[in-house]
């Protein structure tokens, strides 16, 4: 839709085609029109939306936008409002609000989804429990075909998905039965001769990335949640877990250029917040980049000797920090992806040995040949050679190991990506070569 033609029907208070526009858009494209009005238009506009249409495009809105109409909103228009959102989305819409707001709120829904809210907000963040909702579609063994379909169209439009209905006995999951079998069957054959009782299942506390991987691995819709008790208590759904997956690499993404993670867009975020954000690892990795300067420093007198040495630092320094990029970023994706584990360090190491091996040799040759050109010394290029092997082996052992070691020790593998890796292996070629250069040219340090 036209932002231009959308602001002049609005402008001229040509209310009717407004609305007509708004009942045929797609609710994610109406909040992103949405984003682009100023305050005065926006409250005016998002009035005109469909009521059965203003929840869903009211949830797809960010955080600001959603605060403002919270605050003009009448106290009937809220508990509307809030009466046809689904349950995730009030809960996660409470988690970005002020506190004023969210008492406000939590006053306008009945006492019965209070205590829903409370529950999903008590269970720690980043877990199966916080992501979930409560809106599923329940029905018992005994429940016939056409009895399940007339309490589907009774309810579901309350659910969340209707596509997976979950078959309970005293609260316990006992099987699952898909809508494509409800549709096909027989109206008089219950829910215990259809229902598949082979269930992929979670518990509150499972790690939301590990839900979100269950997705992927077995091509599920709606994932259910247990309790401790092995109790259904909700469950996660695709698009909720499409969610988690990109919070998670735009977390990865910040990690991996050392940026603190951020959940604001990067236009809602202040200078002195992204400052705040990138200038920890900055620091971090500028003192520990000191120690590299310190072995340079300790081989000062070898400098003096033979100055042709230094020009050699920055290519050698360069390369390690690229080859130990080029590992790491591939066993992240690998322990993302769940293909590589701890258990497999050692095959890792040593493929990562003789990929290094490869690369390092035909490196060095490439780079031999580069200086005997440019300087007719053999014993240079034989040394800056040697000190490029070596530092590949090492930059790649460090950029496989970092990462799975991470892991283990229950930190996030991407901390252990270019910045950090580089960081390391600066100051590892350095030692290399000059140790390379000191015994080939027999020079003093």
């Amino acid at each position: 839709m036209n932002k231009e033609i959308f602001m002049n029907l609005l402008q001229a208070r040509e209310y009717k085609a407004v609305r007509s526009i708004l009942n045929v858009m797609n609710a994610v494209d109406i909040a992103a029109l949405m984003e682009e009005l100023e305050d005065k238009d926006l409250a005016l506009a998002f009035r005109l939306i469909p009521k059965d249409k203003a929840a869903e495009v009211f949830a797809n809105m960010n955080s600001p936008m959603q605060s403002y109409l919270v605050e003009i909103f009448t106290e009937k228009e809220l508990k509307e409002m809030l009466d046809e959102m689904f349950l995730d989305d009030t809960v996660d819409l409470l988690e970005d609000l002020p506190a004023n707001l969210v008492t406000r709120i939590l006053e306008s829904v009945s006492a019965e989804k209070r205590r829903q809210i409370n529950i999903l907000l008590n269970y720690p963040e980043d877990s199966a429990g916080s992501v979930m909702t409560t809106e599923y579609v329940d029905l018992r063994k005994t429940t016939t075909v056409a009895e399940a379909l007339r309490h589907i169209k009774h309810t579901g439009i309350h659910k969340e998905t209707i596509y997976t209905c979950y078959v309970l006995e005293n609260r316990r999951l006992i099987g699952i039965v898909t809508a494509k079998d409800l549709l096909t069957m027989d109206d008089t054959m219950t829910m215990e001769e259809l229902m598949e009782t082979e269930i992929i299942s979670v518990t509150t506390h499972t790690d939301q990335e590990e839900v979100a991987k269950l997705f992927s691995k077995y091509d599920l819709l709606a994932i259910p949640v247990l309790d401790t008790d092995g109790m259904m208590v909700g469950i996660v759904t695709f698009d909720d877990a499409m969610d988690v997956l990109e919070e998670e690499t735009t977390e990865d993404m910040a990690l991996m250029s050392a940026i603190t993670p951020n959940e604001k867009s990067y236009f809602a975020t202040s200078v002195l917040d992204h400052a705040k954000h990138r200038i920890v690892w900055l620091l971090v990795l500028m003192l520990s980049a000191t120690f590299t300067g310190m072995i340079i420093t300790h081989y000062e007198d070898a400098f003096q000797v033979m100055p042709l040495l230094v020009a050699f630092i920055p290519m050698l320094m360069d390369t390690g920090g690229n080859c130990g990029s080029q590992s790491s970023t591939l066993i992240i994706r690998g322990l993302a992806l769940d293909e590589i584990h701890f258990s497999d360090i050692f095959r890792v190491m040593f493929k990562e040995f003789r990929i290094s091996l490869v690369v390092g040799i035909v490196l060095a040759i490439a780079n031999g040949i580069r200086l005997l050109i440019m300087y007719q010394n053999p014993a240079i290029a034989f040394v800056v050679g040697c000190s490029l092997i070596g530092t590949i082996i090492l930059s790649k052992l460090i950029g496989c190991t970092l990462p799975i070691l991470a892991q283990k020790v229950k930190l996030d593998p991407a901390i252990m990506a270019a910045p950090l890796i580089t960081t390391i292996v600066d100051a590892c070629s350095v030692i290399i070569y000059f140790k390379i250069a000191t015994m080939v040219f027999h020079l003093a340090v």
